[in-house]
């Protein structure tokens, strides 16, 4: 069963015949180089939490953030004025952030970080993994839950090393108190590894490719225990 909802911006390129769906990586940085993002942020952030309101208490929220965000503290306040008005407990919130945005705002990323954190939302480091400077970030930042890279994940079954990389994540994540979460779960054997592993939630097309809100009311109407992150 679905615990929670991760929420991204997605774009929809119509074609005669055909409706194309444009990922978040392909658009996201034109809407950062124009000075958009903070916009489109504020939008995501407002319509997470007005979904959320409509949801079960045990369902919780993802959202993404950009490194572009990070700069400035309009985040912070754009959030905490969001779960006011629709009266979304902060413990429901969640808040992504990929280890390329920690590193490029540096000194500016723990400030933000920091007063998220005040706020009661929880922090998670997305595409785990795939930086350098991972366990510094765990040591520095104030980090709920690390998402681990589909690299890693996808590999999982037939590479040794990448199973030994995962279930040593897992180990580290366990004795420090973190969360974790696989990434780009598609195949079945994918997820009874992770779940043998240890792992408390995945995500992936395995268990729910992107949805339209309509689409995701129905996904989260039943509530109850599982291994399921809805993507």
């Amino acid at each position: 069963m679905p615990i929670a909802a991760s929420v991204s911006n997605h774009m929809a390129s119509e074609k005669p015949g055909t409706v194309q769906l444009i990922m978040p990586g392909d658009f996201i940085p034109l809407t950062e180089a124009s000075g958009l993002i903070n916009a489109i942020g504020a939008f995501v952030t407002e319509s997470a939490c007005r979904r959320a309101a409509s949801w079960p208490d045990d369902i919780k929220v993802s959202i993404n953030v950009s490194a572009i965000q990070l700069r400035s503290a309009a985040l912070v306040s754009q959030l905490a004025q969001a779960m006011a008005a629709h009266r979304v407990h902060p413990s429901r919130i969640e808040i992504e952030i990929t280890e390329t945005a920690l590193l490029e705002r540096g000194k500016q990323a723990a400030i933000i970080i920091t007063a998220l954190s005040a706020l009661g939302v929880r922090i998670a480091m997305d595409g785990f993994g795939t930086g350098y400077s991972s366990l510094v970030h765990l040591r520095e930042f104030k980090v709920d839950r690390i998402k681990i890279d589909r690299s890693f994940v996808t590999a999982l079954c037939e590479d040794a090393g990448s199973a030994a990389i995962v279930r040593a994540m897992m180990s580290m994540a366990r004795e420090l108190g973190i969360q974790t979460t696989a990434e780009g779960i598609e195949q079945d054997i994918q997820l009874e590894t992770i779940s043998a592993l240890g792992c408390g939630t995945a995500q992936g097309y395995l268990l729910s490719r992107p949805l339209e809100e309509y689409a995701a009311d129905v996904l989260v109407r039943p509530t109850g225990a599982g291994i399921a992150l809805a993507s």
